[in-house]
């Protein structure tokens, strides 16, 4: 096991690395506002993060990532191009593995780039590779872009998209709700009970939590009017379906997602994206034609990625989490940018389990 100084001393060794690339060093504060945090993620982040408060700044986090600071403070004050490099400790809670760390020390890039977002998804992808080459990695790579396009353009209800949407990373939910949406399932029997009433459903029971009795009566006729809506149609679910179940190299990859862009067309700019990356990567030498491209990577674990999404694990040990991993960041800086925004990607790597990886092949 790595010593921390041992730690330390690699993670200078990588954001120096970053620094020749063009990186501007940055050292977020380890407290940081929680509200940021809460609005992003919902209380779901309450389970993952370290809180506190404070009587002048109230509620507060230790760092989950640096990525939410480190965009917020490019937002604010940043010039444009930008790169940034960092390392410092982030802090997870862990209440069901006790082998995972809860504190451990990250070292990113994250570049913000308005010209050309597949050059800068590929700088990001190789300048890690670079970092891992004398370890024995299997790099997969996805693109919840891709799965994003194909939500919006389903003939469906605004409302139904909303719903799919929300819930992308949340796979065993999102299926649910297309087997739903499709006619696959029957509706519950207390849904039926629900939709089967008319007008105010609210009554003069006391309000208990945020909710409204006003939210709740809206709420209700949305889910009326939804049930109104024709099916999905079952050539669009098979398409999604397929869609999600593309696991090849990048080539092959490119090639199935354009048959399934036949039944769901609205998918084709973001594979015009795919495979201009594809070529960038090829142009700074990432052997694209054995890269492991899976059109559902990343949907359980990066849920402010939005677009192109890479992991490296360790061969043999599946115990281990991911050694680095990033992706594009587009919408998190739109909604952090208090109404500016800029495409963004960015990844991170752990030098512990590096040095970990390191010893054990001595």
């Amino acid at each position: 096991m790595a010593n921390r100084s041992d730690i330390l001393s690699r993670a200078q060794r990588f954001r120096t690395s970053f620094e020749a690339a063009g990186a501007i060093s940055v050292e977020p504060p380890i407290l940081q506002p929680a509200e940021a945090l809460l609005d992003l993620y919902g209380e779901d982040i309450r389970a993952r993060a370290y809180v506190t408060s404070d009587a002048l700044r109230g509620e507060q986090m230790l760092r989950p990532d640096f990525t939410v600071p480190v965009v917020q403070m490019h937002m604010r004050e940043g010039a444009e191009p930008a790169r940034y490099t960092y390392a410092g400790e982030v802090f997870r809670r862990q209440e069901q593995d006790t082998e995972r760390a809860n504190e451990y020390v990250q070292v990113g890039y994250e570049v913000f780039d308005r010209v050309n977002p597949a050059a800068s998804d590929a700088e990001v992808f190789a300048l890690i590779t670079l970092q891992l080459r004398d370890l024995s990695l299997r790099a997969i790579c996805g693109d919840i872009g891709i799965l994003k396009a194909a939500v919006q353009g389903l003939k469906t209800t605004d409302l139904r998209k909303a719903a799919l949407m929300r819930h992308i990373w949340r796979p065993r939910r999102f299926k649910c709700l297309l087997d739903q949406f499709s006619g696959r399932i029957d509706v519950h029997p207390s849904r039926q009970a629900l939709l089967s009433t008319e007008g105010c459903v609210t009554g003069t029971a006391p309000e208990i939590g945020k909710r409204s009795s006003v939210d709740i009566d809206v709420r209700i006729e949305q889910l009326r009017a939804d049930a109104q809506a024709p099916a999905i149609d079952e050539h669009e679910v098979a398409a999604l379906e397929a869609l999600l179940n593309v696991r090849e190299t990048v080539p092959f990859a490119i090639e199935q997602l354009r048959d399934v862009a036949v039944d769901l067309p609205a998918i084709l700019p973001a594979l015009e994206q795919l495979d201009a990356r594809a070529n960038a990567m090829r142009a700074r030498g990432i052997d694209v034609e054995t890269l492991e491209f899976e059109a559902s990577y990343g949907r359980t674990s990066m849920e402010y990625y939005d677009g192109f999404v890479f992991g490296f694990y360790a061969r043999g040990r599946p115990d281990l989490p991911a050694i680095a991993l990033g992706g594009r960041y587009d919408a998190l800086t739109r909604q952090l940018g208090q109404g500016s925004e800029i495409p963004a990607v960015g990844g991170v790597l752990r030098p512990d389990l590096i040095l970990q990886l390191e010893e054990e092949t001595v």
